[in-house]
């Protein structure tokens, strides 16, 4: 998993979607052209990983 450093030292992880991050989940719906709703419903049924979230939107 690709992790990258903040200018405060902190690590982010690019494969996860934080789903309280309204930031991360307004990126993500834009991304795959659905609602904020749709992607935080994903989230919540298939975890963070980025790759499950954008799977289970497909699938709607």
């Amino acid at each position: 998993m690709a992790k990258t450093h903040t200018s405060r030292g902190r690590a982010q992880d690019r494969a996860r979607v934080a789903g309280g991050q309204d930031h991360e989940v307004n990126y993500e719906a834009k991304k795959e052209g659905v609602s904020k709703e749709t992607v935080k419903k994903a989230v919540k049924s298939a975890g963070n990983s980025r790759k499950k979230v954008e799977t289970e939107i497909g699938r709607h």
